[in-house]
């Protein structure tokens, strides 16, 4: 499967607090609120929506091309991408301006406290999926970007006729009712957490019943309690698989998202698709970053294996690149 994977592109840095974050935030002075945490530790490692979906999708066997924009500070993440499989020929340089960096701040229950900087990826809009009209993908991801590139891809796939999955993720506040129906409507797919889930039925007015009544199938991560995937005649629960350990939370959807794309595209049932998407989650949750754990479809089969019974259907993700 040809997939495209547009999105942010950022260097991530990460902090972790020693404490609780809600034992300092006062409920009763939100108004004036000015925290500032002395954190123990701090590194920067590689990530972005983008690059953390198509790295679980190489991991499992696919060149996913990334379709961004990123600084000028990017040529080492790009050499590290390439030698995963990750296809960055569609990565393009922004002259004189640093790729986007995310500061996450996470405390000792797993919350986080975040800030984004967009650089590069303001210019994504620069980027046209029509480019590609000679070599066109089975699938394109529109994961959160800068919103007028995000519009614009939509705009683009309905245009192009090619299937895509609509994650609006981070961006879904910065998206206007227009922008996000438009979004669902012409959407193969919809992913968001279920906080994310909530909001964009405000926003949009739009409640389960008619979101599955535009897209072929819904899913909605719940972090420990699972995934729920959902199409117009069935609702599945997907359980979490326990971590062996629990390393940092960063990029652990993408991971569902590239685990689940990659079962979807070797024609796996949408159960399944989950499950695999759960697995990759918390092979990503055992490790730091979003790009920190690795390992080779066998493996992946065999752990799997160990928590759920495909009868055989896994077999399709061995020594399957595209």
């Amino acid at each position: 499967m040809k997939v495209v994977v547009t999105g942010s592109v950022a260097y991530d840095y990460l902090m972790t607090f020693p404490g609780q974050f809600r034992d300092h935030i006062l409920p009763d002075k939100l108004e004036s609120l000015s925290l500032s945490f002395l954190v123990e530790s701090m590194v920067r490692l590689r990530g972005g929506n983008a690059p953390n979906i198509a790295y679980t999708l190489a991991m499992l066997g696919e060149t996913p091309r990334l379709f961004a924009t990123v600084g000028e500070d990017f040529e080492e993440y790009r050499l590290w991408l390439n030698s995963k499989g990750v296809d960055t020929t569609w990565a393009q340089v922004i002259p004189g301006v640093f790729t986007a960096s995310f500061f996450a701040n996470t405390d000792r229950a797993n919350a986080q406290i975040a800030s984004f900087y967009p650089g590069a990826m303001a210019y994504a809009a620069k980027l046209s999926l029509t480019h590609l009209v000679d070599d066109l993908p089975d699938l394109v991801v529109i994961s959160p970007n800068d919103p007028a590139a995000m519009n614009q891809y939509v705009d683009e796939c309905q245009q192009l006729g090619l299937p895509y999955i609509y994650d609006p993720s981070q961006q879904i506040i910065r998206l206007d009712e227009n922008a996000l129906r438009k979004g669902i409507e012409g959407a193969l797919a919809l992913f968001v957490n279920e906080y994310e889930f909530a909001l964009i039925q405000k926003l949009t007015s739009m409640d389960k019943a008619d979101i599955l009544d535009q897209v072929k199938f819904l899913v909605v991560t719940m972090g420990e309690q699972g995934a729920a995937i959902s199409n117009a005649s069935e609702d599945f629960h997907i359980p979490v698989v326990p971590p062996l350990k629990i390393a940092d939370p960063t990029g652990v959807g993408d991971a569902f998202r590239g685990g689940f794309i990659k079962a979807y595209g070797v024609g796996l049932d949408l159960e399944t698709c989950g499950k695999v998407g759960a697995l990759a989650a918390t092979y990503c949750l055992e490790n730091q970053g979003p790009q920190g754990h690795a390992y080779t479809p066998g493996d992946f089969i065999k752990r799997f294996r160990g928590h759920f019974e495909d009868r055989g259907l896994l077999d399709a993700l061995i020594n399957i690149r595209t």
